[in-house]
């Protein structure tokens, strides 16, 4: 925000020079970032940040200039003279989309009279970066600097049927700016409109067919409040932004519409001549009360360290507009001003009471006290998983939400919907939202091998984004994992997650056919029938695409359900002291039948005294016949009470080869 000094000193009487306020301003959070003359006044560059829209207008920061400095706030006394007949019989408003214009305010003035701006005011908008242009146009700059309320003036007399329409833009509408660029529109955006057409984008820029020109005798002034989200993302598709839309991308006052459109239709009548038509017409409907604010003064000295008198607290939350409805002595209930929206609780005050109190006031060796909060469930899941990886041997990655289709379309383990796409310049190429984490882990994995790094085991725990029909997209949170290939050795990446969250022995793997995974070399992970991760060897196609030197293994594993699912609370089972008796098994299977289905199947044989189920080794070949595999295995029997006889693990033996053998088709390998 560039600010003129001269402007500045009109609406604060400063006892103190330039250096001390800008030094005062920037202790209080409006950052100096610089100043420079300029045809004999000074532009003052300040940093605002995002919170604090109404400092990007003069009277906003002569406000904070005023309480900073001691100094008295004059804002400008705004009287007008209608003299013209009522505004309904000269033009009306039909705000069809009040979700995206809550406010819409129009006045009209006749008989104006177009020509060059007086001194005083290009002056005022050259010290702040602005070109005049005709009278009319600069006043709208001029009160969009002074009150950060961005206005619009339409050549009355071009608007078919002389009325306006707020409404979303049908597609395929085009409208040529006043900037001479023709834009599409789509019925996302909001578009000020006459009878028949687009005559501005809502909250950015109008067009060039209505804009005021030397010929211009009738306008009609534009007073607005439109919804941030709604004018980012018009201005982010459209690639197109304005003074105009960076104030409204940050919210307006709106209680200060009315004010600004007032304020204008005031320096037309003195500088451009013309009749005021009476009244204002649109949609304008009463502010909500804004709930009170209580501020226990004992807080200040336990959240700043320092005691700030009761009286000094009254006057600095007074000077910002609160004025305290209720004070008991200990507490002071205050209602925040239209234009601070960022006040909404206790600790919001506290701020404010430190930033003009000065935070410059607390010793640096003031204890204060400072209780940190405990971890939630989630955050202690959450470090485990990254400790555990991390003592793997696994670096964490962290990359951008963004991949290009190519990389989304090889690997899509979740889901097989549209992706969602961001329309922007800066996104040209990689402009997809990722659906799993690993495409953007494999192009990490590639930069490493490009750099002459061997040694490239990732892990990444991000969001991914899965579209909905009509809803916001659910937004998951996956760990995703890259490493060489030992599909073993990447298994056991898994299972040190699982372990971490208790839940090891109640995910199942299976195999499955997944495209970008290799065939025969591809699984999924599931807890209690859900899904909850993919793992394998990525396919050949997959290796040349990225470019890899060698093949890998990947890992995805759904954090969601595995976190709700999660024991992180440790149980104690006491160690028996009584031997254990082993047998191991070696069956010859289909190919077909996995590993998770023989482990079932045993647990179910076996029942009592069954203390580990330990998978051993595959065999194909001969004399094994083509089509099938020898599975070997180790089960582990010990009971906490006594020790187990011969007989009884015999006997379980039997069991647990009859089970096997009918359930499976197996064949027990002599």
């Amino acid at each position: 925000m560039i600010v003129s000094w001269d402007w500045l000193r009109q609406y604060v009487n400063l006892d103190i020079g330039l250096d001390e306020l800008c030094q005062r301003l920037t202790m209080a959070g409006l950052n100096h970032e610089g100043s420079e003359s300029v045809d004999g006044d000074i532009a003052i560059e300040l940093e605002v940040t995002s919170n604090r829209p109404d400092c990007l207008g003069h009277l906003g920061i002569a406000r904070e200039a005023a309480v900073v400095s001691g100094g008295r706030f004059r804002p400008p006394d705004v009287t007008l003279t209608e003299s013209g007949p009522p505004v309904e019989q000269l033009t009306s408003v039909d705000v069809r989309c009040p979700e995206l214009c809550p406010r819409y305010l129009a006045r009209v003035i006749r008989g104006v009279r177009i020509g060059p701006s007086p001194d005083w005011l290009r002056r005022r908008l050259a010290t702040c970066g602005i070109s005049s242009i005709n009278n009319v146009v600069d006043i709208t700059n001029y009160v969009m600097l002074e009150a950060s309320q961005p206005l619009h003036a339409f050549d009355y007399d071009k608007l078919h049927e002389r009325r306006i329409v707020v409404r979303r833009a049908k597609k395929g509408e085009r409208l040529v700016a006043i900037n001479g660029r023709t834009y599409e529109l789509d019925a996302d955006m909001c578009v000020i409109a006459d009878a028949y057409r687009p005559v501005a984008i809502a909250g950015i820029m109008g067009g060039l067919e209505t804009e005021i020109s030397d010929s211009t005798t009738n306008v009609l002034i534009e007073s607005a409040q439109f919804d941030p989200v709604n004018v980012r993302r018009t201005s982010r598709r459209l690639g197109l932004s304005s003074p105009s839309s960076f104030r409204f991308e940050r919210g307006v006052d709106p209680a200060g519409v009315d004010w600004a459109s007032r304020r204008c239709c005031q320096l037309i009548l003195e500088l451009a001549g013309g009749e005021l038509a009476q009244g204002a017409t649109g949609l304008y409907p009463e502010l909500p009360a804004r709930p009170p604010i209580v501020l226990r003064l004992d807080q200040l000295r336990r959240i700043l360290g320092i005691d700030v008198p009761r009286d000094r607290v009254v006057e600095i939350l007074a000077a910002l507009g609160l004025q305290p409805t209720k004070d008991d002595g200990g507490r002071i209930t205050v209602v925040p001003p239209s234009w601070r929206p960022d006040l909404t609780r206790e600790i919001d005050l506290v701020e404010e009471v430190g930033r003009i109190y000065g935070y410059d006031r607390v010793p640096e060796d003031e204890p204060i006290p400072a209780v940190c909060p405990s971890e939630k469930p989630r955050e202690i899941a959450l470090r485990r998983i990254r400790a555990a990886l991390v003592a793997q041997g696994l670096h964490e990655a962290y990359t951008l939400s963004f991949v290009d289709e190519a990389q989304l379309e090889l690997l899509r383990p979740w889901t097989q919907a549209e992706p969602l796409r961001v329309q922007h310049s800066s996104r040209r190429q990689e402009n997809c939202l990722r659906q799993s984490l690993l495409p953007s882990l494999l192009a990490a994995r590639r930069l490493n091998e490009a750099r002459g790094n061997e040694e490239i085991e990732l892990f990444e725990i991000a969001r991914v984004y899965l579209p909905r029909n009509g809803e916001l997209p659910d937004e998951p949170l996956h760990v995703g994992i890259v490493a060489d290939p030992d599909l073993e050795r990447v298994k056991g990446y898994a299972d040190a997650v699982l372990e971490e969250l208790g839940l090891l022995d109640r995910v199942s793997v299976a195999a499955t056919r997944m495209a970008g995974l290799a065939d025969g070399l591809a699984g999924e992970l599931t807890l209690e029938g859900q899904r909850v991760g993919v793992i394998g060897t990525v396919s050949p196609a997959v290796v040349k695409f990225f470019d890899l030197r060698r093949p890998c293994c990947v890992v995805e594993l759904a954090l969601e359900p595995l976190l709700k699912a999660a024991r992180l609370v440790p149980t104690f089972q006491p160690f028996s002291p009584y031997p254990a008796i082993t047998r191991d098994f070696s069956f010859i299977v289909a190919e077909e039948i996995t590993w998770a289905q023989i482990a079932e199947t045993v647990r179910g044989a076996a029942k009592a005294h069954l203390e580990s189920i330990q998978f051993k080794e595959i065999y194909r070949g001969k004399p094994v016949p083509r089509g099938k595999k020898s599975v070997h295995f180790r089960v582990v029997f010990r009971s906490a009470q006594r020790t187990l006889t011969s007989e009884e693990i015999d006997a379980v033996q039997e069991a647990i080869i009859r089970a096997v053998c009918e359930r499976l088709g197996a064949e027990l390998r002599k």
